[in-house]
């Protein structure tokens, strides 16, 4: 069960053949589109926290990229269920460790209603 009675999905697309990203209808009537280049930027592993969080220190901003300017953009070519919990994603830039919970999903919702309930709770 999620800590967040919010977090709970009631349903999961995961759109690999089109690369549309991942859909999640939530128990509270939300819905929630990721794309995989935004699913990859956040992903939760140790490596890539650590590394945001080492960018951070060093420029106050957070991370947004630290690769070329033109880059392939990166999609799911797998996707798993781990337990009824979470799931992980291989990505076409071979990154294959972070563990993509239901709670951090509903979490980092790129929605503008979250985004904006995020920027108020951060002031």
């Amino acid at each position: 069960m999620a800590e967040d009675p919010r977090a709970e999905p009631t349903k999961v697309k995961i759109l690999l053949t089109s690369g549309e990203g991942m859909k999640i209808d939530w128990r509270d009537a939300h819905h929630s589109h990721y794309t995989f280049p935004y699913l990859r930027e956040h992903c939760p592993c140790a490596t890539c926290n650590d590394r945001r969080a080492r960018h951070q220190s060093v420029t106050g901003a957070r991370l947004q990229s630290d690769l070329p300017l033109y880059q392939e953009r990166v999609r799911a070519v797998q996707a798993e269920p781990v337990g009824h919990y979470a799931v992980r994603f291989d990505f076409s830039d071979a990154h294959a460790t972070g563990i993509y919970s239901f709670d951090y999903l509903r979490r980092i919702c790129p929605c503008p209603e979250c985004r904006t309930s995020r920027k108020g709770e951060s002031q």
